[in-house]
């Protein structure tokens, strides 16, 4: 379980990274997203991260942090089916409006939530002084 949170922690670096780096790139593949489908996608990848962020929280450095955005993400996953087509289009047409400033936050954004992930499964702190022991 754990390697699927780490997963979820890579494919979170990625898309930040995606967004700090390539921000045009970036509108591009979410435009891929404006369809009933591709909510459906949306829905599933981010309801199964805060599945998986719920799962392996107790496993982790960091677990009630884990749960936060476990529980984040599951209501984010949740809603947008509601959230409807109309209503993402415009969301994307205003953040493509603002230029790549508002990609790159949300880029820098989801690179730091998933460095948190990353560290808080990463294995367990060890001292210099259990190592030399």
């Amino acid at each position: 379980m754990k390697l699927l949170g780490l997963l979820v922690a890579g494919s979170l670096i990625c898309i930040g990274l995606l967004g700090l780096i390539a921000p045009y790139r970036f509108l591009t593949a979410a435009e891929y997203t404006l369809t009933p489908n591709g909510l459906y996608i949306i829905t599933a990848l981010r309801v199964g991260f805060g599945l998986v962020l719920l799962g392996v929280s107790s496993a982790s450095r960091m677990p009630k942090t884990l749960r936060v955005f476990g529980i984040i993400a599951l209501i984010a996953g949740l809603t947008t089916p509601l959230l409807g087509i109309d209503r993402a289009r415009a969301i994307f047409n205003w953040s493509s409006v603002y230029g790549t400033g508002v990609i790159r936050a949300w880029g820098v954004i989801a690179l730091a939530v998933g460095g948190l992930i990353a560290y808080a499964l990463a294995g367990q702190r060890r001292s210099l002084l259990n190592i030399l022991h």
